[in-house]
């Protein structure tokens, strides 16, 4: 068993609250429900994080269950290798193609974590996703720095509030948050979070007529 393989094994036993130690948290002013949103799940993920890729189907499997938004931001993490260059990319299918090619680039990468241990992996593993799709990979993803610029952006909102893992998950409202340690607890937490926070019911009212002279 080689090292990655080994380090992906032994992160995976672990409960993602041993993984996640939270706070003490500094600006927490963004961790808020969209307006007009009683729940949201607010998440910042790297690409290169076994725990990330553990908790990434369940997290899309809730956001379709409970038909809640996803604020996701990348917070590629200075020690792994390549995850700030596979956020750049996902950040060129996104504005480039879609944003459901870039969730399923998001997923594949996840899925292909243990054969990706290198830069030059993730450019071979890109073009060949690329191909895959019908597609080719650009020489040259992003001439302008505009997709780096959102990931610096991401992770520059990670620091503000003084985040040092991932992935973090926060359970967020109108009124403040709940971060999830433990991603097995998310069902419940929804469930708590959704009861305490209901959606405005839809007026019932009859509009009112005017008649015209």
């Amino acid at each position: 068993m080689n090292r990655i393989v080994l380090a992906t094994a032994l992160l995976l036993a672990l409960p993602l609250s041993a993984l996640a130690q939270s706070g003490p948290y500094r600006d927490t002013s963004m961790l808020r429900a969209p307006a007009g949103v009683p729940v949201a799940i607010y998440e910042f993920e790297d690409l290169e994080c076994p725990a990330c890729a553990h908790a990434f189907p369940i997290v899309h499997a809730a956001v379709e269950k409970y038909k809640i938004p996803l604020i996701r931001h990348d917070f590629p993490l200075k020690m792994h290798i390549w995850s700030y260059d596979a956020a750049v990319i996902a950040r060129y299918i996104q504005d480039k193609i879609s944003p459901q090619a870039a969730e399923d680039y998001r997923r594949a990468v996840f899925a292909s974590q243990q054969s990706i241990a290198s830069k030059e992996d993730l450019t071979a593993f890109t073009q060949k996703y690329f191909q895959s799709h019908g597609r080719m990979l650009p020489m040259i993803i992003d001439p302008n720095g505009l997709f780096a610029a959102e990931v610096h952006a991401d992770q520059t909102l990670g620091e503000r509030i003084n985040l040092h893992q991932t992935p973090s998950i926060f359970i967020v409202t109108q009124k403040g948050y709940t971060e999830v340690t433990d991603v097995t607890q998310l069902y419940a937490m929804l469930d708590t979070a959704i009861a305490e926070n209901p959606a405005p019911k839809a007026s019932t009212a009859k509009p009112k007529t005017t008649a015209h002279k």
